[in-house]
Order: C-alpha cells, then structure tokens, then sequence
C-alpha cells in the first residue's frame, strides 16, 4: 500500500503541477511563451519516470528507485489515460509560430508519443502480462542480477530494493490472475510461447534461497556496509524469498505451466486473439511509426530479399563457391578459416581492429563524435550463452563508456564473418553514436533523450551498416556476404512478421521461409519467429527505419548534387534525437530546401 500511495502522489504533484500555470493561449509574450512551454516538457518527463519507474531507473533516474506500480491494474490504466490526455491537450495549445525550431519538433514529438500512448491503451495489453523475452519479470531478473541498471552500492539502495519487490509481489499476483481473464476470452499466448516461459518461471521457484537470483545482492554488499546492516538485510532479503517472492513466482508458474498452456492456443499470429487484427495495424504504425499497411510491408519485404539475394549470389561466384545459395549459407557457416580464434580476447581484438581499420575514415562521414567513451567487452559469463551481442549506452557524467558486448561462449566456434557489419550496427557509428550524441546534446529537453523509436534507432544502425565500403571495409567478400546476411535478416522479418500476424502464415511456414533466404542456424531462426510472435511489429522496424533514412539521403544527393555534404546529412538526422519517421523527414525535407536555396544565391 505504501508503494501505491508514494505512485499516486508523485504523479498527482506533477499533474497539479500543470494545472496552476497560465494556458498559452493567454500569453502573447514569445518568451514567456517558451518558457512556459519548456515547463511543459519537464513536467511530460518527470510525469513520464513516475508513470514508469523502471524505465527511469534503466535511464539513470535515480527518484523512483524503490518504486514498483501495479501496471496490470486498472486504476493504474486510468492514471495512464489521464497523463496523457491531459499533456496531449496542454501541448495543442501552443502555437509553432511562437515556439523556436527545436520546441516545435519537441511539440510534433510530445503530441505523436501521447497520441500513440492512448491508442496503445484502447487494447488489451494487460492480459498479455508474460512472455518469453519482452515483459517485466525478465527485466526485474535482470536488475536483480546486480550488474544492471538498479543500484546496490549504498543501504539505501538496498532497502529500495526490497520496497520495490514488494510492489513486484503485487504485479506477479496480477499477472496470474490477468492471464486467468485472458484465458476465458482467448487473449492467450500461442503454445509454444508458453512453453518457453515455464522454465523462465520454474527457476524463480528454486527454494535454495542462497542460489536464488533474487538473492544475489546479498552476495556482494559493498565493504563499506557494517555487520549490524549487513545481518539486517540479509534477514530481510531472505524473509523476502521465502514469504512473498518465491511463493508468488510459485503459485504463477503451477498455473502456467498446466492450466494455461493446456488453454494455450495453435494459431502463431494476433490476428487470432479479440481485435487482433485492429491491434496489429496499430503495432506496425507504433513500431514503424508510419501508416504503412501489412500488405504493403510483406511486399517490401519480398522485393528487398529478391535483391539481397541476387547480391548474396555475385558474392558466391567471385570466391568461386560451387552449388546453390543454401549451399553457400551453410559452407559459410562452418568455414572453419572464418573461426580463427581460440581465446576471447582474440575476438575482441579483432573488433578493436575493425574500429582502428575505420576511424580515418569516420572524419569523412561526421562532422562529430561522441564524448562519451567507448570499449568492446565480453558477455558475462552467466548470460552470453543466451545473449545476442549488444549495446548498453554510457555516461559522460559519470565517465562511464559506452559499452559493446559481445557474447563469446566458445572462441574456437566463433565465426568472424559478420564482424564488421556487426561494428557498425551495434557499435560504431551505430547505436554509440545515435545514443552518446543524443545523451551529449543540451539543446534537446529531458524527455527526447529517454525516447526510443526503433524505426529511428534500429533504423539507424542499420543504415550504418550500408556504410562499410565508404568506411574502408567490406574488402574481404565474406565480410561483405556478413553484411548482406545482416541486412537479409532484417529484409525477412518484414515478410514473415506480416506474414504471422496478418496472413495466416504457421510458425512453421515462418521457419521454413527464414531457413530458404538466410545463414542462420535453425535454432536461431526459431527464436526469431517465436520473438516475432510475442512482439507483433516490432520486427518490421528495422528495415522500415533503414529503407526511409536511405531514401532521405537519395533525395538530397538528387537535390543538391554537388553541394551535397554528407557529414552535414548525418549531422541533421543525428541532431534530433529518436523521432518519429514522418518527423524525421519533414526535418530532411527543410533542410534540402534550405540547402537548394543557398545553393541558387550563390
């Protein structure tokens, strides 16, 4: 109850918050204007971290640390629907003429992420509490870990722990009884979801307390804490265990484990749940952030792997390579001279090399970079074997770098050939660039830094994958057959994704078609598809968000022929931060105008 109230009050100030300062319609003073406009975004952003606790904790906002709301709850949809209808009708008010170029992006920007956010809202969501990769009890193992975003260096740290587990209890009560009200109305998981789930659930249950993962703050208490702290805390996290958590986790998977999987149902798509299909157009406008439809994007998606294919295949003749595509994919992907290495630090030299290989070249495509450090790290050894290689952005303040993971569970096995477009999508000009410059720019408000659109930010990464020869690498033909498998992968999902949740294609069919048009392991495919199944849309980001940046600098290489300064292009799509696609262009489109206007006066 504690917990409840703290969330209620601190979203409760910052709504009133809102309510005593003058409507901007009354003010004809630009400057009073914009500040008051500038209040406004504060307010959406402290609105939005105590909306979300645990988004704020994962982006270093440290106030709500001990906060754990009930999200499956509906007086807590109620609170959601009323932040954002509230902001939505507060950021209408201000007219663009009165507001400086950077506030009325931020405008265009607040109203698309309240308007999303509450069509987001018409549907069901809270019955879907559980998954096997996306929902917030993997995210809670994860800060429990204590190597993630949550902190466990003071004592307060730790008791905001356990504040927060205790509204967790809470969530993972709802959660069962949410999915018992999905079950009775066929809002459920596919089967072979759910039975991915059970083992995720099934180690939360272990009543070893010592080797429980919830347990393991207590393992490493800083050498600061004293013995009395430490003796109280470690009674409390166990209490904790063996009381609240584990039974919680329990009395779950029993349930999911036999009545829910034995309901689970055999379609693979959304489309067969309540409003499935309604639901689906809305997840590919919320991760496309366009009005595309599902037909539109399957056939994208089938041009775009007719062409890779037809790449992949001039790649196959010129290192003389006899037999068919397929046949190609597998010789690839056990060619034992592309598995060179024998220790991990071998792995994570050769990415280092990538870097040094590129960075002459870096100067030529951006203006800047990122102040934020950067480093290339192993996997910890309790996740790589699971874990697909990663970035996890730094912080100047903090000197913290950003950071490059790469899971190596076994060097000898690790296959180097997609090393390099691998670099440049997770790492460099990837997602450090994208995030450390967003992170670094003042000019931007608090609440553009935290946002993330994947048809923006994936979109990026991929792009910058399509920069390789420009960068000086892609020398080596395998290195460039990893960069087209990279982007064939992603080319797939728009196919398949479609295909699951709007044409009635199988789990199955998925499958088989990625095993037809790509290198990867049957294994690893079909997680990809099972990842599809449980985030419908998600997928078809990448390509989406790569396609329309690829399509923006075409049109100002077109426009401005000559006077084209690609630095200048980066700089202008890496300035605004993560924004909507059609903002996005509306932003490229200005600035060729701009550009093409000078160009004629001189």
């Amino acid at each position: 109850m504690k917990i409840n109230i703290w969330f209620a009050v601190s979203l409760l100030l910052v709504l009133l918050a809102c309510e005593k300062d003058k409507s901007a319609a009354n003010i004809q003073n630009p400057a009073e204007i914009r500040l008051e406009f500038s209040q406004l975004l504060d307010d959406y952003y402290d609105g939005s971290m105590a909306l979300d606790p645990l988004k704020a904790t994962a982006a270093g906002d440290a106030r709500f640390n001990a906060v754990f709301p009930n999200y499956l709850s509906k007086s807590y949809k109620d609170s959601s629907i009323a932040f954002y209808t509230r902001f939505k009708a507060k950021g209408e008010k201000f007219e663009n003429q009165y507001l400086s170029a950077v506030d009325s992006i931020s405008k265009a920007v607040l109203l698309w992420d309240c308007n999303i956010n509450l069509e987001r809202l018409k549907y069901r969501g809270e019955l879907f509490p559980i998954d096997q990769m996306w929902s917030r009890n993997l995210a809670m193992g994860q800060f429990a870990s204590g190597t993630s975003a949550q902190p466990f260096k003071t004592v307060e740290d730790y008791e905001n722990w356990l504040q927060r587990l205790d509204g967790f209890v809470i969530w993972l009560q709802t959660a069962e009884q949410r999915m018992k009200e999905g079950a009775r109305i066929r809002y459920i998981l596919p089967s072979s979801l759910i039975l991915k789930v059970v083992p995720q659930l099934s180690a939360m249950t272990n009543k070893n307390i010592e080797a429980h993962l919830f347990y393991a703050p207590v393992k490493n208490f800083p050498k600061s804490f004293s013995q009395e702290d430490k003796e109280r805390l470690e009674q409390a996290y166990s209490n904790m265990l063996k009381e609240r958590l584990i039974p919680a986790f329990t009395s779950l998977h029993d349930y999911v484990s036999t009545d829910y999987l034995q309901a689970g149902r055999n379609s693979s798509g959304i489309d067969a749940i309540p409003n499935g299909k309604e639901y689906y157009q809305f997840a590919i406008k919320k991760y496309t952030t366009t009005n595309l439809s599902a037909k539109e994007i399957h056939q994208i998606g089938l041009d775009e792997v007719a062409r890779i294919l037809s790449e992949m295949e001039k790649v196959k003749e010129e290192v003389g390579f006899e037999g068919d595509l397929v046949s190609f994919f597998d010789h690839v992907r056990e060619n034992k001279q592309l598995m060179p290495f024998t220790t991990p630090e071998q792995v994570i030299e050769n990415f280092n090399k990538i870097h040094n290989k590129m960075k002459p070249k870096l100067r030529a495509l951006f203006s800047e970079e990122p102040k934020t450090g950067f480093i290339v790290k192993r996997t910890e050894t309790f996740r790589e074997a699971s874990a697909s290689a990663e970035y996890n952005l730094g912080s100047l303040k903090d000197d913290r770098p950003g950071i490059f993971y790469v899971p190596i569970p076994d060097a000898t096995a690790y296959n180097t050939y997609s090393d390099e477009s691998l670099f440049l999508h997770e790492a460099i000009p990837g997602h450090h660039y994208q995030i450390a410059l967003t992170q670094e720019n003042d000019s931007l408000p608090k609440f553009r830094k935290i946002l993330w659109y994947s048809a923006y930010g994936e979109g990026w990464a991929l792009y910058t994958e399509s920069l390789g020869k420009e960068l000086g690498l892609y020398d080596d033909p395998y290195q460039y057959f990893g960069n087209l498998s990279a982007e064939m992968h992603r080319a797939i999902r728009l196919v398949v994704d479609t295909g699951l949740h709007a044409m009635g294609w199988t789990r199955e069919q998925a499958i088989q078609y990625s095993l037809e048009n790509e290198a990867e392991s049957k294994a690893s495919i079909t997680s990809e598809i099972e990842r599809y199944m449980a985030n419908p849309g998600q997928a078809l980001s990448y390509k989406i968000g790569q396609l329309k940046i690829m399509e923006l600098r075409a049109r100002a290489e077109q426009a401005l022929g000559d006077e084209f300064d690609i630095k200048e292009f980066h700089h202008m799509v890496l300035q605004t931060g993560c924004i909507p696609l059609a903002i996005l262009e509306e932003q490229i489109d200005q600035w060729i105008k701009s550009r093409a206007s000078t160009k004629i006066e001189t």
